[in-house]
């Protein structure tokens, strides 16, 4: 690990933002924004995030992780190690959206 706050911040920050190319393809809005990422660890070794789905029941976990996976590596060099982890604790809900993401739903 780096001894760089910045340089770790920095590196969530592009790591968040290609989770933002994830589209959930049953909402139609992004993973990031929909809730669903719930810790991204960063640093010039390894990307580990931890996600969840809306359900536990989701046929798309598997897709929506290696699409996961898949951005973060289109933006990282091929030498960081990139993991994708679902959990189910604590149990995903609607607060947990965004507020941009509440709007495109009619929520607000």
């Amino acid at each position: 690990m780096t001894d760089n706050p910045n340089a770790e911040e920095m590196a969530r920050q592009v790591v968040y933002n290609a989770l933002r190319g994830v589209i959930d393809p049953e909402v139609g809005i992004n993973i990031v924004d929909l809730g669903l990422v719930y810790q991204v660890v960063a640093n010039a070794e390894r990307v580990n995030v931890t996600m969840t789905l809306t359900s536990p029941a989701c046929p798309m976990g598997g897709h929506l992780a290696d699409e996961g996976r898949e951005a973060i590596q289109a933006v990282v060099p091929t030498s960081v190690v990139v993991d994708v982890r679902l959990a189910w604790e604590p149990a995903w809900s609607p607060e947990m959206m965004s507020d941009e993401a509440k709007r495109l739903l009619g929520w607000n």
